[in-house]
């Protein structure tokens, strides 16, 4: 990214940031803006934010819209991107643009890539089910706009079939038959793309860990697994995946109903870390827990890096105040050859190659090194 252009966007009236190539470090106290600028240039490659499902929030107060517009030098050559959060009569609205004409949102997904660090990233090991799939179809949606549109057709067709499913709408089997052959077709190839995806992630992880798991805690590197909803082999074929997919739908037709939702298919997927045969998730220690997550960040670059062929952009908000010395240094050393990388920090520079540090006080920044 080389400018982003922030207006009315959380605390900020407007900034100027032109960042160069390499890791820039954002320093500055708590609330300070420095979390508001790296939501704001994620925004710019995945149209969504990081840090709310509420996206109100990121226009400015007293504001009716924010916008965020960047320039970016990507494979496809030089291109202009910009979000524009709006509030209206029928709630907040976004809208999307690249090299100044409007676009859909699966036009403007992928246009630059990104991977992302949080603190709440910290509950990927821990957390519910669904923290992990949203992970999952956050980066492959990225990689693929196909991917993203498989699943918000299947997310619809699903949304039917368990309305069905509770008596919300009137249908015999006949219905059910059809939507199920829908969740087929579209659920099959969801879940054959994860599998793949975690099983390129899954050696990088091995290889990282390795280096970062403190020798006295475990010998083991941690490890990452797919575990779908369906009874199928690691690296089953895609004919295999629907037509065990299709019969295990039909073999828990009465169960469902039982129920009331549908209990098969890539809504019901998990993806489980493991340390020493032991599923992080129930016996790992907080510290273990960071390691495998910082491990699969790792990871996902460089999978989206080999697959798109371009490094995106690394976006880490607080990561160092969650990781001890050892691991602070281990982190950094990994992460200093990256083409772009942005770190906020509440103390002082990093021990790693920095490009650029900017201090972040009162919506303003300014550049220090």
């Amino acid at each position: 990214m080389t400018s982003v252009d922030l207006v009315d966007v959380r605390n900020y009236t407007s900034v100027h940031f032109a960042p160069p190539p390499g890791l820039t470090v954002l320093l500055g106290d708590n609330a300070q803006g420095k979390s508001n600028l790296l939501e704001a240039i994620a925004m710019l490659a995945t149209g969504k934010s990081f840090r709310t499902a509420h996206e109100g929030e990121i226009i400015r107060d007293g504001c009716a819209q924010a916008t965020i517009t960047g320039d970016a030098h990507v494979l496809a050559g030089d291109v202009r991107l910009s979000c524009v959060i709006a509030r209206g009569s029928r709630g907040v609205r976004k809208a999307y643009a690249v090299n100044g004409e409007p676009v859909r949102y699966t036009a403007f997904l992928g246009r630059a890539r990104v991977v992302t660090f949080t603190p709440a990233d910290l509950a990927l090991v821990a957390g519910a089910p669904a923290l992990r799939r949203a992970a999952l179809n956050a980066a492959l949606a990225q990689e693929s706009p196909r991917y993203y549109a498989l699943l918000v057709e299947y997310g619809r067709i699903l949304a039917q079939k368990n309305a069905l499913l509770r008596g919300l709408v009137e249908g015999d089997d006949a219905l059910l038959d059809t939507y199920d052959e829908r969740l087929v077709e579209l659920g099959t190839p969801l879940i054959f793309e994860r599998a793949r995806y975690v099983n390129a992630l899954a050696e990088i992880v091995v290889h990282v860990s390795k280096r970062w798991i403190d020798a006295r805690a475990a010998q083991a590197p941690v490890t990452i697994h797919y575990r779908p909803s369906l009874l199928v082999s690691e690296g089953a074929p895609f004919e295999v995946i629907a037509q065990t997919f299709r019969e295990t739908l039909r073999a828990r037709r009465a169960s469902e109903r039982a129920r009331g939702q549908s209990l098969v298919g890539p809504h019901r997927d998990d993806l489980v870390f493991r340390l020493a045969g032991h599923e992080l998730g129930a016996y790992g220690s907080q510290g273990e827990q960071r390691t495998a997550v910082l491990a699969l960040k790792v990871a996902e670059y460089t999978v989206m890096r080999e697959r798109a062929r371009e490094a995106p952009l690394l976006v880490l908000d607080d990561v160092l105040s969650e990781l001890d010395a050892q691991r602070q240094t281990a982190f950094l050393t990994n992460i200093g050859t990256v083409e772009q990388a942005f770190i906020t920090s509440a103390a002082d520079l990093p021990r790693a190659p920095v490009a650029a540090a900017y201090r972040v006080a009162g919506a303003t920044v300014t550049r220090l090194q």
